[in-house]
């Protein structure tokens, strides 16, 4: 979402922070011809629709930076959800469509940096995941989180107010976690500490090549969902571009199809950083043939 706003439609974001349209009623005409594309997508081809909330940066820390009190940043979860919902009623029955409240990591989404306890992780994300347990939002998605204490905090606090949660990692080129953690040790750490709470897991904001060499050594059955980088650069290449690396929308798409032998039960196919709907619609009828 916030590379397409910033490089292709001229969107200025700060702090990489999307959910600020929310503010005013063109970066809310913005957000919705953004999801609309999405959509039509779905449509094209007959399959289901997960869309996040603008929320990725929505937490305490981010939108203090921006000026945003904690009041103000359930205000905008709350609308965030609020305007998935008018986008799911205008798709009608043609779409079947899940709203996914958006969290994002409370640092940096490539570095580690101050790490929390899965405790701490709790009790910090609590305030925005039990927003979105109090509106019709489907499910949250917990995207680029780099090390298991944070996604197990939020696992156990979308259990606790009763919302399906989706942990979501990122790796970096050596297939591991920022934290340098196996990506399947992650992911049963966090299984174990939770007695499986996450619906299911995702990999975001890496490029397939980035992981699909550890992807032979099995334990991965609950990696679900992919949204995967357009480009195969590392994330300190990435943090350093000044232009956006678009990658090969068709390439992409045939790399998604050959993961299909390492994640037998991936379902949920996207995209991340420098995608936009050339990639998704390329993903989606490679995956559909």
């Amino acid at each position: 979402m916030e590379t397409t706003l910033i490089f292709r439609d001229g969107l200025d974001l700060p702090e990489f922070a999307s959910f600020v349209l929310l503010d005013d009623a063109a970066g809310v005409d913005a957000l919705r011809t953004y999801y609309a594309s999405y959509v039509a997508i779905a449509e094209r081809h007959g399959v289901g629709i997960v869309l996040d909330t603008p929320t990725w940066r929505a937490n305490a820390d981010w939108g203090a930076r921006l000026g945003y009190s904690a009041r103000a940043l359930e205000d905008v979860s709350r609308r965030g959800v609020a305007l998935l919902e008018d986008v799911r009623e205008e798709a009608g029955e043609a779409v079947d469509m899940l709203i996914s409240g958006c969290v994002g990591p409370r640092g940096d989404g490539y570095v580690v940096g101050e790490a929390m306890s899965a405790e701490e992780a709790e009790t910090y994300h609590s305030a925005q995941v039990s927003t979105f347990a109090g509106t019709n939002a489907d499910l949250v998605g917990a995207l680029t989180l780099n090390y298991a204490d944070e996604a197990i905090g939020i696992a156990r606090v979308a259990a606790e107010v009763g919302i399906p949660s989706v942990i979501s990692f990122t790796v970096e080129t050596d297939g591991r976690l920022p934290s340098g953690q196996e990506l399947r040790d992650a992911v049963a750490q966090v299984d174990d500490a939770t007695g499986g709470a996450p619906a299911y897991f995702m990999v975001n904001c890496a490029h397939p090549t980035h992981f699909e060499g550890v992807l032979d050594e099995g334990g991965l059955e609950r990696v679900v969902g992919l949204r995967a980088n357009a480009s195969t650069k590392s994330h300190a290449e990435l943090d350093e571009a000044e232009e956006l690396d678009q990658g090969d929308p068709d390439d992409l798409a045939e790399r998604y199809r050959g993961l299909r032998r390492f994640l037998p039960n991936l379902r949920v196919v996207g995209g991340c950083c420098g995608t936009d709907e050339r990639h998704v619609e390329a993903i989606c009828a490679r995956w559909a043939g």
